[in-house]
């Protein structure tokens, strides 16, 4: 009989723990040895002062390269506004708790856990895949959905500038997309939202859970404040870019009361559209949720579970189009009534323009390179 080293929350970090994923035929835990945690063994280069030695630190965050041959993701889901996206990262470290996209992280072999937010992989060659895929003859132009399973701003993207390169492709081809997003660091492309914007070309969401400064460093610990994220829309809405707010997901007993404050808040930051997603918890997602709350809201878990099994037939999720994103029962029902309340009052989504298809141009390719055929 061995015991088990007690999870706990990592700082910066939103995960407790990294269990393998589901795909994986052997399942890691940490056990005590005997030996404790031995802090003096930590290097000091790492940890900073001697002072913050009874800690161990946080796990670093890793980028590596992903070797994908396209770019482009389609769906054909009848409750997705869009009908093909793009990624520029897989894993995103903002760690948000409840993000959807974690269980995919399983599919590299990695952790929908801490791996999702630590080990990141990086597609340096969107921008030329991009390129290529809108050169194809009879490419059909849509709006492409950038930030639908991780975001396109998170933090190493200040450094990589994939999102960028991307961009660059798309204002070149004159092609129109749409971006969704917690970062202000979104406002660094102004220079290619604004001109695109004012040709119809482009409209934004900024992704917005709660106003309260200590509730978003748990729930997304490396997001930026509500306080940065309603500058960028009230930033981009100057600037003539269409930026709408996404209140998402929506916690029953931890920020579902905020969804009326969310959208005023929004609206005096120039927001013109909006909407809101229950929270969802499929495949591993439901474990790592409930650590988490057990982590830091001990004394909320029972009531904030059986509201979620209210609000999913009893269930931690459901699966099928239309209820996966609003849920069902008598608690959903309330909360899809109460966002239409505060639609109507404050005038949102009202005669929102089609982003325009036609004025798109493929792009040029070197066709100085010699065939084989």
């Amino acid at each position: 009989m061995v015991d088990l080293i007690p999870q706990r929350p990592k700082k910066g970090r939103g995960a407790v723990s990294n269990a393998s994923g589901r795909y994986e035929p052997f399942t890691r835990v940490a056990i005590d040895d005997g030996w404790g945690e031995a802090p003096e063994t930590f290097s000091p280069d790492v940890m900073g002062s001697p002072d913050n030695l009874t800690e161990p630190p946080g796990p670093l965050t890793e980028v590596t390269w992903d070797a994908s041959r396209s770019i482009i993701t389609r769906n054909s889901s009848p409750d997705v506004p869009f009908d093909r996206s793009i990624n520029p990262y897989r894993g995103c470290e903002h760690g948000c708790i409840y993000c959807f996209a974690r269980p995919s992280h399983a599919w590299l072999g990695y952790s929908p856990g801490l791996d999702f937010e630590t080990k990141l992989l990086a597609k340096p060659e969107a921008a030329a895949l991009l390129r290529k895929e809108l050169a194809r003859k009879g490419y059909k132009p849509e709006p492409i959905a950038l930030g639908t399973n991780t975001d396109p701003y998170q933090p190493i993207e200040r450094r990589l500038k994939i999102t960028r390169a991307i961009l660059e492709v798309l204002r070149e081809t004159r092609h129109p997309f749409t971006i969704v997003t917690k970062s202000n660091l979104v406002l660094r492309d102004l220079d290619i939202l604004a001109p695109m914007a004012r040709e119809g070309l482009v409209r934004v969401m900024v992704s917005l859970t709660t106003l309260d400064r200590k509730l978003s460093r748990v729930m997304e610990p490396r997001a930026p404040t509500p306080e940065r994220r309603l500058e960028a829309l009230r930033t981009l809405n100057a600037a003539g870019v269409p930026a709408g707010v996404l209140t998402a997901p929506m916690i029953p007993a931890i920020n579902d009361m905020e969804l009326e404050a969310l959208l005023d808040a929004a609206v005096r930051a120039g927001a013109r559209h909006g909407g809101y997603v229950l929270l969802r918890l499929p495949l591993e997602i439901k474990d790592l949720f409930t650590e988490w709350l057990e982590a830091h809201f001990p004394e909320r878990k029972a009531k904030v579970m059986s509201l979620v099994r209210d609000t999913r037939e009893g269930g931690l999720y459901q699966s099928e189009f239309g209820l996966r994103q609003r849920g069902s029962g008598v608690y959903a029902d309330l909360l899809a009534k109460r966002f239409k309340q505060a639609e109507r009052r404050l005038g949102l989504n009202r005669g929102l323009a089609r982003l325009d298809t036609f004025q798109f141009t493929p792009p040029k390719i070197d066709d100085r390179q010699l065939s084989l055929l």
